[in-house]
């Protein structure tokens, strides 16, 4: 199993019940994210990733199997401030300001918002002197960025990211991998990333784990062999794509 401080499934299983049937959603997903490492994972529609991740939350429950996050039970880990998450909905209160809005989980905790850490976490992301813009008034890639440092403002060991730029055009979600992995590798905490985008995993992560649906479980875990930090123009390099090529057959059944 994993160290304390990372995430770690074992044996989880997961079944829902509706309309007459009932779906194993997850069967026996084993999953080890040792601490500081970026797992990313991959999958059908159905295959049970985003459930993966709400259990590893706390926000759904198992019907077998056991779940530490950071050494705690899911639930623990998200009241200690522990874990940070992030939405491909930034969910982002339209009527607070940026620097608001990113306030908003440390006020959840009860914890007094810092000043300085606030401005840290609005530089971090790359959106210095948009503190008091409002929601609406940022483009969707911006109010990504206010999400991602929501996430983070807490300080969190270990980061949650379910489809973060799936709602974003192919050339801005490329720019904002590069982002998150500068903003990831700058506060060293475990991330989790759940994506349909093959080349996003490959290049964020440092392996690939791949999901099958019906029931929903786990056939591969792929190392991914680039060294750090990885730059654009890695997208375009043959041996990206081999790996780029090698999880596509994996996750198609090849």
């Amino acid at each position: 199993m994993t160290q304390p401080d990372g995430i770690s499934l074992d044996g989880v299983c997961k079944t829902f019940a509706g309309r007459g049937r009932v779906v194993e959603a997850l069967r026996d997903v084993t999953l080890s994210c040792p601490k500081g490492t970026f797992t990313a994972i991959i999958g059908p529609s159905g295959c049970g990733k985003s459930t993966v991740m709400r259990i590893a939350l706390g926000l759904e429950s198992l019907d077998a199997g056991a779940v530490r996050v950071a050494g705690e039970p899911p639930l623990e880990a998200a009241r200690d401030g522990v874990t940070g998450v992030a939405f491909q909905d930034a969910a982002l209160l339209p009527w607070r300001s940026v620097r608001r809005n990113i306030e908003v989980p440390l006020e959840v905790l009860g914890r007094k918002p810092d000043a300085a850490h606030v401005q840290a976490m609005i530089e971090l992301v790359g959106l210095k002197g948009y503190e008091n813009s409002l929601p609406g008034e940022l483009s969707g890639g911006m109010r990504q960025r206010v999400a991602i440092a929501r996430a983070l403002v807490t300080h969190p060991q270990v980061l949650f990211m379910d489809e973060p730029f799936g709602a974003l055009d192919q050339i801005l979600r490329r720019q904002m991998n590069v982002e998150l992995q500068r903003i990831w590798a700058e506060t060293g905490s475990t991330a989790l990333l759940v994506t349909h985008g093959i080349d996003e995993a490959v290049f964020l992560a440092d392996r690939v784990v791949v999901m099958h649906a019906a029931p929903g479980r786990i056939v591969d875990v792929i190392d991914v062999p680039f060294d750090r930090p990885r730059k654009p123009p890695l997208f375009s390099d043959p041996a990206f794509h081999k790996v780029c090529d090698h999880v596509a057959e994996v996750l198609h059944g090849g």
